[in-house]
């Protein structure tokens, strides 16, 4: 039996086209939405250095800021490398992150469930949150010195109250006939915080956490300004001093791209914790 007959007598292309057609990897269309978006303002940028629209001193090419990236990376700006930077911002980002969590979680949920302690928070949260990180940055200073704790402190201070008013928006709207439900079951006040509340808060407690992780990284630059010798926003601001406009536009992108894969992250995370958010 020759070969074709073979192929033609046991469905060979079909299955072949079948087992192509599972195997086939699929882009999902906002990655291609996003990557057409990189490479557009890539384009510009580039369209923009080459014609000097603006000088070099001032803005460098992409191909020149990748180089300085990788020359970062390997030999360090600073007495840091570039992984040095990140890793001391993302330490300041994400401690300050835990600590926001531990203080207004809970901090949310009371003010969600008790009138009382709302009047009581929720006039000093609103004050105080519309004031950028640098007008209380001075008092962070003095009451706390300038070692790390004050860096954690002023990132904390930004993130505190996105989180906490997400959770208390959350808590109060959490459906009253489920929690008449649970009580009519014999739930406890407990297990009704735990098992009604809480998993129908979730979806604001995340979204909160989304806008409170962007809050802290806006901060992040102010909070390196307080002594700090490592840190992404350290790097920028002294690069700016010398008009090493490189290395700020290697921070600002190391900046970014972390930020954006902690929002994917989040995003995720949202999907895998509250399945049922985009069904009800």
């Amino acid at each position: 039996m020759t070969t074709e007959l073979f192929v033609i007598e046991h469905g060979l292309p079909d299955r072949v086209a079948e087992y192509a057609s599972k195997r086939r990897v699929r882009i999902p269309r906002p990655l291609l939405f996003i990557g057409g978006s990189a490479v557009f303002w890539l384009g510009v940028w580039w369209a923009l250095a080459a014609v000097q629209v603006v000088p070099p001193l001032f803005l460098p090419t992409p191909s020149a800021v990748f180089a300085r990236a990788l020359s970062v990376t390997a030999s360090g700006y600073a007495d840091a490398t570039l992984l040095q930077h990140a890793g001391a911002s993302l330490f300041r980002v994400l401690s300050a992150l835990a600590a926001a969590w531990v203080v207004a979680v809970p901090l949310g949920i009371g003010m969600g469930v008790s009138p009382a302690i709302r009047g009581i928070f929720d006039p000093v949260i609103e004050a105080y949150r519309p004031v950028p990180p640098l007008a209380y940055l001075p008092l962070v200073i003095i009451w706390f010195g300038i070692g790390e704790e004050a860096k954690i402190l002023l990132i904390f201070l930004a993130i505190v109250p996105a989180i906490a008013l997400s959770t208390a928006a959350g808590v109060r709207s959490v459906p009253l006939e489920r929690i008449n439900a649970a009580r009519t079951l014999g739930a406890t006040r407990w297990q009704v915080l735990a098992h009604v509340i809480l998993p129908n808060a979730l979806p604001e407690i995340l979204v909160g956490t989304r806008i409170g992780l962007a809050v802290g990284w806006s901060t992040l630059v102010a909070a390196e300004l307080v002594a700090a010798q490592r840190g992404l926003g350290f790097m920028i601001w002294t690069a700016s001093n010398f008009l090493v406009t490189d290395i700020v536009l290697v921070g600002i992108l190391s900046i970014a791209a972390i930020a954006f894969v902690m929002e994917f992250t989040m995003r995720w995370l949202e999907r895998r914790l509250t399945p049922w958010k985009d069904k009800q």
